[in-house]
């Protein structure tokens, strides 16, 4: 480490300093705050260049980017943070092509005034969240505005990966007949950030499913790539407009028993008592997958082998339906319509 940037970490006060607008002028300031809470946390080889880019190589296979936003209001929720989350979120992206994501970059858009003790909790989240998934940030930019216009912090992230050759999963191929699979749980996530916001106890408390599913992704790839169909994590909208946004593009309908969905008894408390349906109510770490019919069984195994899918569940199949329907089961016997999210259920979960 130079003289240069050691001086920059003595001279940054993160325990009492706060994000002023020179941090984000270019200056001895902008570098103390890059080196000091940045670079220190996502430390890398790529990073340690000092470039205002990264070279890298890549495998064979068709290479997959993805980039996203993340505005969560709390920052800061059971379960995690909006570093982790930006992390996670993108890394997911990737994923849902059945890829292997390589490495990630991210901007931050900070606010004047923004504790810097709450920036490096932040950022540290976001690089123990990468190096456990094994795809580093290998590039960024910091931007300050004034006091007011960002809400805290703002970040934005992007992703490369590499999916394997003979693997095209699209939105558009779910056919009659196939199985649909969800990897665990839902609402968690959409609760959390809620009970956070809006200073809710319940019984039990509800965490956010924040998490990297690449590793989940490649376990049932291994056990049924040819058969699976797409793959789509559930987060604003939830379940619902995941299944509905399939089925628009794919031209099928659904047929989804609600007994079949998992939902824990503190979720499904907590949206009754908001009135919330949890197939609404967003996600983080979970995937719906769409999969032929004869290799459902060995994928489903596979994913609950998985830390992240031992509560995956066949919930039901994709039919035919020229109006693109989703039919659910409900537990009284009866059926009933799900449609799309009707206007804002639950602001600023990602």
């Amino acid at each position: 480490m130079n003289i240069m940037v050691e001086a920059y970490r003595q001279k940054l006060d993160v325990a009492n300093g706060r994000v002023d607008l020179s941090h984000g002028a270019g200056g001895r300031a902008m570098g103390q705050l890059i080196e000091g809470i940045f670079h220190k946390a996502f430390d890398n080889i790529w990073l340690r260049a000092g470039n205002d880019q990264s070279a890298f190589t890549v495998p064979g296979g068709r290479m997959v980017m993805s980039t996203d936003g993340y505005v969560v209001s709390p920052l800061f929720f059971p379960g995690g943070n909006i570093g982790s989350l930006a992390a996670h979120g993108t890394i997911n992206d990737i994923a849902m092509a059945a890829a292997r994501p390589l490495y990630l970059s991210a901007s931050f858009i900070i606010e004047e005034g923004f504790p810097l003790a709450d920036l490096e909790r932040i950022a540290e989240s976001m690089g123990l969240a990468s190096r456990e998934a094994g795809v580093p940030i290998i590039t960024g930019d910091t931007k300050v505005v004034e006091r007011g216009k960002a809400d805290g912090v703002f970040i934005s992230t992007s992703a490369v990966g590499i999916v394997p050759d003979g693997l095209d999963l699209s939105v558009d191929a779910a056919r009659p007949g196939d199985a649909v699979i969800l990897s665990g749980s839902i609402g968690d996530h959409g609760i959390a950030v809620m009970s956070k916001r809006e200073n809710l106890e319940f019984d039990a408390a509800v965490v956010s499913d924040s998490a990297a599913l690449h590793g989940l992704v490649a376990e049932m790839v291994e056990a049924g790539s040819r058969h699976i169909r797409l793959m789509r994590d559930p987060t604003r909208g939830g379940l619902a407009a995941t299944l509905n946004e399939i089925a628009s593009q794919s031209k099928v309908g659904f047929h989804i028993d609600e007994e079949a969905i998992p939902v824990k008894r503190e979720v499904a408390a907590a949206c009754e008592l908001l009135g919330l349906d949890p197939l609404n109510v967003a996600n983080e770490g979970k995937l719906v997958a769409v999969a032929a019919p004869e290799g459902a069984k060995a994928i489903l195994a596979a994913m609950r082998g998985h830390p992240l899918g031992r509560e995956a569940a066949l919930i039901g199949h994709v039919v035919a339906d020229d109006d693109c329907f989703v039919e659910m089961s409900t537990s009284f016997g009866g059926s009933r319509i799900i449609d799309w999210l009707s206007g804002e259920q639950l602001p600023r979960i990602c």
